[in-house]
């Protein structure tokens, strides 16, 4: 039987079932967070593991997940972040989300396009997507937004965000003019 590739990293997962899930596929090491009430101690344990070997954040791709994602960028903002499609993470049955219900190839998908997130700092001195560009192309507002920042979130490995966030989070992951072009031709090239 061939070994599993072994992550050097520490992946920073929701619960006991997404360890397991990561662990048919890949040698790794997870922290379970235990739910979106992320306490002092699991935060502690995180900084930490981002010193000595690094650190994924690699949470569901839904409400509860992005709360998890936000608390652990503020306290630990060079961690890197793999996101799941939604959906691949949804169950074949009744049920959540989540990073349990993946296929293996999504998982592998999934870690092998893993970024890291600029800083605020960083990210309102380098260029960013203008946010009549964002309106202008109906993701802020208007028929069909939702559906078109999951798909746009999808296809550059960002995660879903709300109007809102959308801007901030293309800053964050680098994301030039360019390649939010390419994603939003196949967007439209796909409604």
């Amino acid at each position: 039987m061939a070994s599993k590739p072994r992550i050097e990293e520490i992946i920073v997962v929701e619960g006991k079932d997404d360890t397991r899930r990561l662990q048919e596929v890949f040698d790794v090491d997870t922290i379970e967070t235990i739910g979106s009430a992320i306490d002092e101690g699991i935060l502690d344990q995180i900084e930490l593991a981002q010193e000595t070997r690094g650190v994924i954040v690699f949470t569901d791709p839904d409400f509860s997940g992005e709360k998890i994602r936000k608390i652990i960028m503020e306290a630990v903002p060079d961690a890197k972040h793999a996101f799941l499609p939604r959906s691949q993470a949804a169950p074949k049955g009744k049920g959540s989300l989540g990073v349990e219900h993946a296929s293996h190839q999504a998982l592998k998908e999934a870690l092998q396009k893993v970024v890291t997130p600029m800083t605020a700092a960083e990210a309102s001195e380098g260029p960013s997507i203008d946010r009549q560009l964002l309106l202008a192309f109906g993701l802020i507002a208007g028929a069909g937004a939702k559906e078109k920042r999951e798909r746009l979130g999808d296809i550059l490995r960002i995660g879903y965000t709300n109007g809102k966030q959308l801007e901030k989070r293309l800053a964050m992951f680098r994301i030039t003019e360019a390649e939010f072009a390419a994603a939003m031709k196949i967007v439209e090239d796909e409604q």
